[in-house]
């Protein structure tokens, strides 16, 4: 397992090498001078001469990529124009509000995928089997900020039942429990979407294996059968697909925070967006990839414990 877990990390770095180059390369992109474009066209050649020697822009490339690893190696992101702050601070002041948010979607994904995806496979071609797969399709055919506005329509302005907008209280809290719920059911009908079809699909592969029907004819009950023996073997790609789930996750996080007006990571991107405030922009970019190659990182190592054969 040791060895399995150094190859897994040693196969990380040259992707965050890469992740790395990539967005320090973001500001570049823009056409014309990046301070010029920030501070916009009524800056004088001093104000933009200002901000270029603040950003560092006026030096060749290859002394601002030193620069900037440099930086990174000491968990300095850069600092916000806009706010006056380093980004590093605004990202872990926001990250607890997202991982609200993403947790909040993916145990209710999981919470409602698993006994559905289950149900479809054990009584397949039934009814149970066709809402679980209709639930799915329409899980994956809506957009995650359409829900979001449907969500806001239906439950905030006509029927009244939930709030709409803000963080609320303390997430351990009923009023910040409340203030989650759209949201983060919202957020979470992709994933729950197509970890449905997946463990459906695999649960149907599992079922029709020799060991399965062995167990069966030694008389154990069918519950022991389908959660002890065929589930945790189902587990595997659905590991998996939670783990190619995250970019999209947090992608629809900043949909989601926007349009329920959550004061996360999500929002903060898409105000600095906005803003023209590129040092941020570039920092949150980084931050967020590098924690979704961490969370895949983890998804590989899981892998040893649902499966001892990875091991090998």
């Amino acid at each position: 397992m040791i060895k399995y877990s150094a190859k897994r990390i040693l196969y990380v770095i040259p992707t965050v090498l890469l992740v790395i180059t990539s967005v320090f390369l973001l500001i570049y992109l823009i056409p014309g001078n990046p301070a010029q474009v920030m501070l916009g066209v009524e800056a004088s050649q001093e104000e933009i001469a200002a901000l270029s020697e603040q950003l560092g822009i006026d030096q060749p490339l290859l002394v601002q990529f030193g620069r900037y690893l440099a930086r990174l190696a000491h968990g300095d992101f850069g600092m916000s124009i806009y706010h006056k702050m380093p980004v590093t601070k605004l990202f872990m002041m926001r990250l607890p509000n997202t991982l609200r948010l993403a947790g909040f979607a993916v145990i209710f994904a999981l919470s409602v995928a698993i006994p559905l995806g289950v149900t479809a496979a054990v009584k397949r071609n039934s009814i149970w089997d066709y809402l679980s797969m209709l639930i799915a399709l329409a899980g994956m055919s809506v957009p995650v900020f359409w829900l979001g506005i449907l969500f806001v329509y239906v439950f905030g302005f006509q029927l009244c039942w939930l709030p709409i907008s803000g963080i609320g209280d303390s997430w351990y809290t009923l009023d910040g429990f409340c203030h989650t719920i759209l949201p983060g059911i919202a957020l979470s009908a992709g994933l729950l979407a197509s970890s449905t079809r997946l463990l459906r699909s695999s649960m149907l592969e599992i079922l029709s294996e020799d060991y399965i029907r062995t167990a069966r004819a030694k008389g154990i009950r069918e519950g022991v059968v389908v959660y002890r023996h065929a589930l945790r073997n189902a587990l595997n790609p659905l590991v998996t697909n939670i783990a190619l789930q995250m970019g999209a996750l947090i992608g629809g996080a900043f949909l989601t925070e926007t349009v329920f007006a959550w004061p996360g990571i999500g929002r903060l991107l898409v105000q600095a967006i906005l803003r023209r405030d590129y040092p941020l922009v570039q920092g949150i970019t980084l931050a967020t990839a590098l924690f979704v190659i961490l969370i895949n990182l983890v998804a590989d190592l899981c892998y040893t414990l649902l499966d001892p054969k990875v091991r090998y």
